[in-house]
């Protein structure tokens, strides 16, 4: 699905009407670098941990960034028909209209280890940390990497009816066609208690590092998984009429049909800072590591938690014509 914003650790970019970017934040990695503001006809951006990759309409590819370990290997230049990218920590993963995927980067957790090259028929790709997981047009899932922390247990091969996928860090999280959800990956901080069984109605799922949140069809949210810090804080029971959900690494965000948005989980750095409560007219939110980003429905921009990068350098404030996200969800 073409994203407008994209958020990682300490950077964000984000998509203008006319198919160029802007990008702000943390540079010591040139996740900033100027070049991106050569790119044209791009249609889609996503964030790695300290790079970033760009589609353009052609199916082509750029990428910018950190390229410590590879993340930028030109290897992306050759890809051609691509519909849709994910980014994990330090390597990416392409979609092709062929149902076929790419992956380039960092190999040191087998995160491009080539069993992806025998999948097909996939039609949406999502990154964790270090492991991606494919969604095949049949419903099921592949998943890959080197499984140190369960993040490939097999298990996932006994799902099916499978329409969305999203990742944590070390775990994952697959919406059925029913409404309800399976979970899969390390449990060290109950990322996958089985108290998401419970759990029906569902239609979007969200991750953040060690929790993940669900919206359902009427508009509540439900969390789970770590909650040392309070990313599952039951303030979170109090919300209604929510039409979007991101997470960051211990906080998340959701977005109202009104256009306000709630906020909640750790506050070290600000992330749940109250100037949230002052936006209006927001249409879609954003997570990064400790900051989030929200799009007004005038095409600007708000930007609100950790600092200590420029993650909410007010330059921000400057961009406009920001394209507005097509939705496809409603409240019921």
């Amino acid at each position: 699905m073409n994203k407008s914003i994209s958020c990682e650790e300490y950077h964000s970019v984000v998509l203008k009407d006319d198919g160029t970017i802007e990008c702000w934040g943390d540079n010591r990695w040139d996740q900033c670098d100027a070049i991106f503001k050569t790119f044209t006809d791009i249609i889609n951006v996503s964030c790695g941990g300290s790079h970033s990759v760009a589609l353009r309409s052609d199916g082509t590819l750029e990428c910018w960034g950190d390229n410590r370990c590879n993340q930028c290997d030109p290897l992306y230049k050759k890809f051609e028909c691509v519909i849709d990218v994910a980014c994990g920590n330090t390597h990416s993963v392409a979609l092709l209209e062929n149902g076929t995927i790419e992956c380039w980067g960092s190999n040191g957790n087998n995160q491009c280890d080539p069993v992806y090259k025998t999948f097909t028929g996939v039609i949406n790709v999502a990154c964790g940390s270090y492991h991606s997981v494919a969604l095949l047009e049949d419903g099921t899932i592949e998943c890959w990497e080197s499984n140190e922390w369960n993040q490939c247990d097999s298990v996932y091969k006994t799902f099916t009816n499978i329409t969305k996928i999203a990742c944590g860090y070390y775990h994952s999280v697959a919406l059925k066609s029913d409404g309800t959800l399976e979970c899969w990956g390390s449990n060290i901080y109950n990322q996958c208690d089985p108290v998401y069984k419970s759990f029906t109605n569902i239609i979007i799922v969200a991750c953040g590092e060690y929790h993940s949140v669900a919206l359902k069809s009427d508009g509540t949210i439900e969390c789970w998984g770590d909650n040392g810090i309070n990313q599952c804080d039951p303030v979170y029971k109090s919300f209604t009429n929510i039409i979007k959900i991101a997470c960051g690494s211990y906080h998340s965000v959701a977005l109202r049909s009104d256009g306000t948005i709630e906020c909640w989980g750790y506050n070290d750095a600000n992330q749940c800072d109250p100037v949230y409560k002052t936006f209006e007219c927001v249409i879609d939110v954003t997570c990064g590591y400790s900051h989030s980003v929200a799009l007004l429905d005038n095409g600007t921009l708000e930007c609100w938690g950790d600092n200590s990068s420029n993650q909410c350098d007010s330059v921000y404030k400057s961009f406009k014509n920001i394209k507005l996200p097509y939705f496809e969800y409603i409240l019921k």
